[in-house]
C-alpha cells in the first residue's frame, strides 16, 4: 500500500492529472506513457458457463497455496537485499515467477514497461530557533541548497483545507517557510500552491495524533521540499508566526523503468472484461510480505485454480502492478494507456492490498459511500462490486465492514476513469477499535500491521486465517462476476 499522499480526500480531488487521470501520482514531466499490452485471448471454443463456478472455485482456493505464493516471495526477498522494491532484482525477480506461474496455468501474459520513479532521501534535519524539531521528509521533495533554507515562519490557516487554495497565501512574503496543516487535497497540491506563491519550504503537520509518516508529495509539478510534523508539533508551531526555521534536505529523486503483469483468460467475454489487481512490490525497507504480497499471492492462488480456459461468460484478466510504492504508478500508467474501447470493456476492478495484516480487520472499500467517511462513492456499479464481497466474506465466517476509497492504492486510477471497483483490506498503520476486537479478534488499541512498510514486514507475521478467508471472498466474487455483471452498469 502506498504512503499516505490522498488520505480522506474527496474523490474529486482525483479528477485531473497530466496524463488524463485523476491521480496527483502522474507524471507531467513524463512522455506519455505507453498503451499497456491487453492480453489479446487465443481463439477457443468457447466453453458453456459453469454455474457452479463460483462455489468450486472457493472449495479449490486454499490459504495454504496462497501461502506457498507467499513462501516464494519472500525467498525471492532474502536472496535480493531484503526487498522487492521497483527497479531492484527482487522486483524482477517476482516478476518472472508470477507471469511463469499464470502462463502454466494457461493464461495469455504480458509484462509491459512503463516509466517510474524512484526516492530516496540522505539527511533530514529541521531546526526552529535553534532547536532540532522532529521531521519526515514526503517522498519525492526536492533537496534544499547545501546548507539548507533559512527563512521566517509563516502559518496558513489551520483548517481543514489548509494550503488547498492559491487564496490561503495571499500574507505569505517571498522566501517563507509555510506551516500548512493536513487534509482536503494532496501534499503536493499544497506545496505547489507554495512554490506559486514564492515561499521557500514547506511543513505540513498532521490532522491527527502522531507523526506524519509515509506521506509523499507524488508526481506534482514546482513543488517545494517539504517536510511532514506531529499534531503536537505542528500546534505548538502555529502560534510561533516569525520565528526563524532552518530546514536541510539531502534528496535523490533518479527515472526508471518498471514492468506490471497482465494476465487474461483465453475464455470469456473479451467485450466485457472482470479485472482484479494487486501491485507486486515492496518499500525498499523490507520484503513486503503483507504489503502486497499477501494480496498478490491469494490473487495467484485465484488465478491458478481458475485456470486459462474457465467456463466463464466474461472474460477475466488479472494485473499485479509496479512502482505503487512510489506512487500508484503501474496502475495509473496502464489505465492512462487504454484507448476509450478498451477501457469501456472492463466492466469492474477488484482490488486486493494487504489481506493477511497481524492483527487483521475485515474490510471492503465502501463503494456505496453508505459509512458516510472520507471520499465519495465510487462509479456506479460499485456498490455491487462492496456488497457481493461482502457476501462472500460472510460465508468464511466473518461480518465485514466498509472502509473508505482514500485514494492509496491501485483502485484510484479505475475510479478516475469511470470504472466501478472495490475491494478488500485487513489494515496498514490504522489502530483496531474495541468493538473490531470484539468482533474479529485481536488486539484493541493496537496497529492492524504493526510492521507496515518496515523491515519485519516478513512471512511469520501473516495471518493465515485472514489470508485464507480473504482468498476464499476473492475467489468468490470473481467467480461470480465472471458468469455475470448484473448491478454493474454496461
Amino acid at each position: 500500500m502506498r504512503p499516505l499522499s490522498l488520505r480522506a480526500t474527496p474523490l474529486r480531488v482525483l479528477a485531473l492529472s497530466a496524463v488524463g487521470l485523476a491521480m496527483a501520482c502522474s507524471a507531467p514531466s513524463s512522455p506519455p506513457p505507453p498503451t499497456p499490452a491487453t492480453p489479446a485471448p487465443t481463439a477457443t471454443a468457447a466453453p458453456t458457463p459453469d454455474a457452479t463456478l463460483p462455489d468450486r472455485l472457493v472449495a479449490e482456493v486454499t490459504g495454504d497455496g496462497a501461502f506457498r505464493h507467499l513462501e516464494e516471495l519472500q525467498r525471492i526477498a532474502d536472496a535480493n537485499s531484503g526487498n522487492r522494491a521497483l527497479a531492484t532484482p527482487g522486483y524482477d525477480a517476482s516478476v518472472e515467477y508470477v507471469a511463469r506461474t499464470l502462463r502454466d496455468a494457461g493464461y495469455t501474459v504480458e509484462t509491459p514497461e512503463f516509466p517510474a520513479r524512484s526516492f530516496s532521501a540522505q539527511e533530514v534535519r529541521l531546526t526552529v530557533d535553534g532547536a532540532l524539531t522532529a521531521s519526515s521528509v514526503l517522498s519525492f521533495s526536492p533537496a534544499t541548497p547545501a546548507g539548507g533554507i533559512t527563512a521566517p515562519l509563516a502559518v496558513l490557516t489551520q483548517d481543514e483545507t489548509s494550503g488547498c487554495e492559491a487564496a490561503d497565501f495571499a500574507n505569505v512574503p517571498a522566501g517563507a517557510v509555510v506551516l500548512a496543516r493536513r487534509g482536503g487535497c494532496p501534499f503536493g497540491v499544497k506545496s505547489a500552491n507554495a512554490g506559486a506563491a514564492r515561499a521557500a519550504a514547506v511543513l505540513v503537520a498532521n490532522n491527527q495524533d502522531g507523526p506524519l509518516d509515509q506521506a509523499t508529495l507524488g508526481d506534482v509539478a514546482n513543488v517545494l521540499p517539504t517536510v511532514g510534523l506531529s499534531k503536537a508539533d505542528g500546534d505548538a508551531l502555529a502560534g510561533r508566526a516569525g520565528v526563524a526555521v532552518n530546514l536541510v534536505l539531502a534528496t535523490t529523486i533518479e527515472d526508471r523503468t518498471s514492468r506490471n503483469v497482465v494476465a487474461q483468460t483465453t475464455t470469456g467475454n473479451p467485450d466485457n472484461v472482470v479485472m482484479a489487481g494487486a501491485h507486486l512490490d515492496s518499500v525498499q525497507a523490507g520484503p513486503g510480505i503483507n504489503d502486497n504480497g499477501s494480496g498478490t499471492a491469494a490473487l495467484l492462488e485465484t488465478a491458478v485454480r481458475l485456470g486459462g480456459a474457465p467456463a466463464v461468460a466474461n472474460a477475466v484478466r488479472f494485473a499485479f502492478w509496479g512502482a505503487e510504492e512510489e506512487g500508484l504508478i503501474g496502475s495509473t500508467q496502464y489505465v492512462a494507456g487504454l484507448s476509450d474501447a478498451d477501457r469501456q470493456k472492463i466492466s469492474l476492478y477488484l482490488n486486493l492490498d494487504m489481506v493477511g495484516s497481524p492483527n487483521a480487520g475485515y474490510l471492503a472499500y465502501d463503494g456505496d459511500n453508505s459509512d458516510n467517511e472520507g471520499a465519495g462513492p465510487g462509479p456506479e456499479g460499485s456498490a455491487t462490486v462492496e456488497r457481493v464481497l461482502l457476501e462472500r466474506l460472510a460465508t468464511t465466517g466473518v461480518t465485514g465492514e466498509g472502509t473508505d476509497f482514500d485514494g492509496r492504492s491501485d483502485y484510484g486510477p479505475f475510479i478516475a476513469a469511470g470504472i466501478p471497483a472495490g475491494g478488500l483490506f485487513t489494515g496498514a498503520e490504522e489502530i483496531k477499535t474495541p468493538e473490531q476486537a470484539q468482533r474479529w479478534g485481536g488486539t484493541a488499541g493496537q496497529p492492524y500491521d504493526r510492521c507496515y512498510h518496515q523491515a519485519c514486514d516478513r512471512i511469520d507475521g501473516i495471518d493465515r486465517t485472514a489470508l485464507d478467508r480473504n482468498t476464499d471472498a476473492v475467489a468468490g466474487t470473481i467467480g461470480r462476476f465472471a458468469l455475470s455483471t448484473d448491478g454493474i452498469p454496461a
